[in-house]
Order: C-alpha cells, then sequence, then structure tokens
C-alpha cells in the first residue's frame, strides 16, 4: 500500500509507523488523562437550590438542561457519520475514537442531570423532545442537522468542491456548535455559580468544558493539516462561507438567550449574552488566520475567571482519577 501524502486523500490508512501525525496522538494521549466519570459528579447539592431560583431562573434551568439533552448526541453523530469517514490517519482515528467515548460521558452526565433536577418522567420526556417542540432549540438542532446531511452523501474528498464542504462541516461543529453553542450554555451555569447556584452542575460542566476545548483543539489542527497540505482551499470564499456560519449561528444561539432571559435576569440579559456569543465567534475566526466579523467584548467577568477556577477544581479534586496510565502535562488554553 501506498503511504498517502495528504489528510483527506480518500482511503483507510491504518499504519503507525512510521507515523505522518504524530500531534494527533499526542492529543489522544492528552485526551486518556483527562478521564473523569459521571459518578463523581454530586448533584445532591443542587435540589435545595433549585428551591431557591426565582421563576425566571428555574426557566432558564429548564431550557438549558433541554438542550443539554440531545446536544452531545448530535456532535456524536456527526463524528462517526462524517469526520472518522474522511480524516485519513489512524492516529487522528484514534483521538476520534476517544472523543466519542467523551461524547457518550457528556450524555450520560446529562440524563442523569435530567434524573435528578426534572424527577416527573413527563418532564424528562417532555426534554428530551426540545429539539422537535421548542422553537429556540429546534432552531439550532436544524442548523445542526443542516451541516451533517451537507456531506452525507460524500463517500470520498477527491474534488476540491468535496474537501470545502468537508471542511465546512468541521468547522461548523468545531466552531458553531462546540465553539459557540455549548459555550454559550456554559456561561449560563458559571452565571448560576457566581450567584452561589448549583455548585454541582458546574463541577460536571467544569470537566465537559475541558473536552470540549481538546474537541475543538483537535478539530483546528485537523484544519491546520489541511491548510498545510492543500491552502488552495483557503480562499476568500472559505472565509466568507465561514463569516456567514458563524453569523447565523450567533444569531440562532442569541434566539435561545431570548427565550432563557426574557426581559432580563440579574447579570444576564440578551445583549450582554449577545455580545459573549460575538466575542467568542472572533475567537473562533482568529483561530481559524480569518478576519474578526464583530469586534465584541467579554462581557462576563464571571467568564475572565473561569479558567482559573476550572484549573484549580480539576488539580484538587480527586487529581489522581485523572491522571490514568500516561505521564504527562494538563494545560488549559483555549479563549472564552
Amino acid at each position: 500500500m501506498t503511504d498517502r501524502t495528504m489528510l483527506l486523500d480518500p482511503g483507510m490508512s491504518l499504519t503507525l509507523r512510521p507515523m505522518r501525525y504524530p500531534h494527533f496522538y499526542e492529543q489522544y494521549r492528552a485526551a486518556i488523562r483527562n478521564t473523569w466519570t459521571v459518578e463523581e459528579v454530586d448533584l445532591a447539592s443542587d435540589l435545595p437550590d433549585l428551591e431557591r431560583l426565582a421563576p425566571g431562573e428555574r426557566h432558564l434551568v429548564n431550557r438549558l438542561v433541554a438542550f443539554f439533552a440531545t446536544g452531545d448526541t448530535i456532535v456524536a453523530n456527526n463524528l462517526v457519520l462524517n469526520l472518522y469517514r474522511h480524516i485519513n490517519a489512524p492516529e487522528a482515528r484514534l483521538y476520534l475514537s476517544r472523543q466519542l467515548f467523551e461524547e457518550a460521558v457528556h450524555v450520560q452526565f446529562y440524563l442523569t442531570l435530567l434524573d435528578t433536577y426534572l424527577p416527573d418522567p413527563e418532564d424528562r420526556t417532555q426534554a428530551f423532545a426540545a429539539v422537535e417542540n421548542i422553537p429556540s432549540i429546534r432552531d439550532k438542532a436544524e442548523f445542526c442537522f443542516r451541516w451533517i446531511d451537507s456531506i452525507q452523501e460524500l463517500t470520498t474528498l477527491r474534488t476540491r468542491e468535496e474537501r470545502r464542504a468537508f471542511l465546512l462541516n468541521l468547522i461548523c461543529f468545531a466552531s458553531c456548535i462546540e465553539g459557540l453553542f455549548f459555550y454559550g450554555a456554559f456561561a449560563y451555569v458559571y452565571w448560576l455559580r457566581s450567584r452561589g447556584f448549583l455548585d454541582g452542575l458546574a463541577t460536571g460542566t467544569n470537566w465537559v468544558f475541558r473536552d470540549e476545548s481538546a474537541h475543538m483543539a483537535f478539530a483546528f489542527s485537523v484544519v491546520d493539516t489541511v491548510r498545510h497540505e492543500e491552502p488552495e482551499l483557503f480562499d476568500a470564499e472559505l472565509t466568507r462561507q465561514v463569516t456567514a456560519m458563524l453569523e447565523e449561528a450567533v444569531e440562532a444561539e442569541t434566539q435561545f438567550a431570548r427565550d432563557l432571559c426574557g426581559d432580563g435576569l440579574p447579570g444576564m440579559t440578551v445583549a450582554d449574552m449577545h455580545s459573549y456569543l460575538c466575542y467568542v465567534a472572533d475567537q473562533r475566526l482568529a483561530r481559524l488566520r480569518m478576519p474578526t466579523r464583530f469586534g465584541a467584548t467579554n462581557p462576563f467577568s464571571f467568564m475572565a475567571l473561569q479558567d482559573v477556577q476550572e484549573l484549580t477544581n480539576f488539580f484538587e479534586r480527586r487529581p489522581t482519577a485523572y491522571q490514568v496510565a500516561v505521564t504527562g502535562n494538563v494545560t488549559l488554553d483555549e479563549d472564552f
């Protein structure tokens, strides 16, 4: 078998030695070190907090867990149906296999969250049906499904147009879904924690956040590799398409904010969330080496401190449970 020279070449490369993309293997090893289980998250303290929430805050929490109910399942579906199929390097597929496991842990965490927060079976059923019944969540889901479907018919990536379509799918899930929809959700969680509510939810979200940051880092590494191998794909038209995609994602997530926040909650308004989303979107464009679009700043001081808080929790809460089988350093450098 001849050695493939480019990451998106069709085929199923099986050879790990010599390793063509050792940085993907190192990301896989780092993911193994970042192991956690749902059983380590204690949600018991959240139950009295739920009783203390004002009606508007409780509405926000209910909408948030309804989004969580299926968000990671959508990401996992795209990983299996599209990403694993076309990224042709065994070391990269090792990482994707690990990511799929992490998505399953997230799904289990959110299932446990719903079982704890929504003891009524009918309420839980409605939460899982949110992608059909709640317009603000349905719109986000339809955005995701449209991009999953955009390359469903591609069996190989042979032409420039096919590879561009794959890049757009990959960038969408990294930048818009994991990198924007989920980051908006994280902001609500940390806003609640900043006000003394739902520490168990925040603890689990800390670890989900670490995973999502790593998933984005891997996807952007794939983009960087393709840019190095096929720079002609990265032209003004791709930049235009990615920018338009992020604009649409910001609008969909802002509609979700209108649903969650209504006329505003203490320290959380639709206007501030919109600014935060624009700020995050610019971060994603900058990472893709594309011009920023919004020029926004982060209005949430509690998010600016989140990386420090997360690292503290990570190393103080049962650190031996995370350093599994391999040695090395764990770093956190993802911008909010």
